[in-house]
């Protein structure tokens, strides 16, 4: 009888042995459970991950999981992976399924389907090991280019090939010839002549893909009127938000070659000229009064271009012994002289042939004053008033007499074709026009 007493007493003292271990065992178990969910209890703050020095490894059904993956960026946790997984940890958690994996109970046959999402879950864990999550720090984008910076490219560059092919004055016979040698403007100094075939040279030279520094341009163009930090795929819809007829930039340089680029580069890049550049392309996302941004740009450097062939460029030329420079601003005061009349005479697409035939003649026959109403337009503008060049001269507003009703005839075409606008670029130009310049 004693024996027995004793031997129940022992089997007591064993069942309450077991059950303190038991509970013990919950406890831990829990503790762990709640600290994968909170990340308090066996995981280190966030602060300490961050830093990547994290010894701290997370424990689960009695594996050590590792969770200092590096990415390429920093060399830090990628942390935005860990609440996936904290998240179907928590719902197992729920589900009954880690108490009873972490108390060392077999699963049921019927749930072998929650088992299997439990080692997949486990799986996807351990693989952060080997993950290299895509951020967006990895994405460099391509640095702006300065003007000068694109201009040197060219400068340094064979051209050799190109310069065969230019046609830097008009070709002029006859009386032509002598009345522009008695009454016409002053030859360009001998000096500056490489500088000009220079630029026809530019004028001839198409896009490359191939050339860094011509896709860096064409990406500084977009960024600067878009106002964005990322590129841009080099073809598609994108560039007509800028202007382009097609998904391709380089179609629309018919006649101005790269230096259609290179005036709208120096226009966006130049900080007094910036704000001009944005005026004129926010004009032109109009919903009455729009017109393509870029292809008017083309347009204005062709009228430059043409200019100067004629050597109405020549004697300010000479004056600031410079050629790019004063090309650069005569082009940039063509294009303020078509916003003037644009925008002030409440002009559409529709009037677009008749306007840049307009701003071609006056630009011709005036160049000293274009060239001077954008110097008092910048300076206006610098000193913070409302510029008096947002008004045309009303002289500059009247239509050419030449013109009359074929200008309001060209209007009424265009206004069929819509946004399309096709030119005969000056380099296409055949060299009897003796100076007449045709739009198509």
């Amino acid at each position: 009888m004693t024996s027995e007493v004793f031997r129940g007493q022992d089997q007591k003292q064993v069942q309450q042995t077991t059950r303190s271990h038991a509970m013990e065992e919950d406890i831990d178990v829990a503790s762990r459970i709640e600290g994968l969910n909170g990340l308090s209890h066996e995981c280190k703050p966030l602060e300490e991950i961050t830093n990547g020095h994290s010894n701290h490894k997370p424990i689960m059904n009695g594996l050590v999981i590792g969770h200092n993956v590096k990415d390429h960026t920093n060399g830090s946790a990628p942390l935005r992976s860990l609440p996936y997984f904290i998240f179907q940890i928590s719902a197992l958690k729920q589900n009954g399924l880690l108490q009873t994996l972490a108390a060392g109970d077999q699963p049921k046959p019927e749930d072998d389907k929650e088992n299997v999402e439990l080692e997949k879950a486990r799986q996807e864990w351990e693989a952060l090991e080997h993950t290299q999550p895509a951020l967006t720090e990895d994405f460099n984008p391509t640095p702006l280019i300065s003007f000068n910076e694109a201009l040197q490219y060219f400068q340094t560059t064979d051209l050799g090939d190109l310069l065969k092919n230019i046609q830097p004055t008009i070709r002029r016979t006859g009386l032509a010839a002598i009345t522009h040698f008695l009454f016409g403007p002053p030859r360009l100094h001998r000096e500056l002549l490489e500088e000009r075939d220079l630029v026809f040279a530019i004028a001839q030279c198409p896009v490359d893909n191939s050339q860094t520094v011509h896709m860096r341009v064409l990406q500084t163009i977009y960024k600067k009127l878009i106002g964005s930090k990322l590129d841009c795929p080099r073809y598609g819809v994108h560039w007509e938000n800028i202007g382009f007829q097609g998904t391709d930039p380089a179609t629309d340089l018919r006649g101005t070659g790269f230096l259609g680029l290179m005036h709208t580069l120096y226009f966006v890049m130049d900080p007094e000229t910036l704000p001009l550049a944005r005026d004129i392309y926010k004009l032109s996302q109009h919903p009455t009064q729009n017109f393509p941004f870029s292809v008017m740009s083309i347009n204005m450097t062709r009228i430059a271009l043409q200019v100067l062939r004629e050597e109405a460029l020549s004697k300010e030329c000479n004056r600031r012994q410079q050629v790019v420079g004063v090309l650069n601003e005569f082009y940039v005061a063509t294009y303020l002289h078509l916003y003037q009349l644009w925008k002030t005479q409440q002009k559409t697409i529709a009037d677009s042939g008749f306007v840049l035939k307009e701003v071609e003649l006056f630009a011709k026959k005036n160049p000293k004053q274009m060239l001077r109403r954008l110097e008092v337009f910048l300076k206006e503008r610098r000193a913070g008033g409302i510029p008096r060049g947002t008004s045309p001269d009303p002289v500059a507003q009247q239509p050419s007499p030449s013109l009359g009703e074929r200008g309001a005839k060209a209007g009424t075409a265009q206004a069929r074709k819509g946004k399309e606008m096709h030119f005969t670029g000056v380099c296409d130009l055949p060299p009897d026009m003796e100076g007449e310049a045709r739009l198509i």
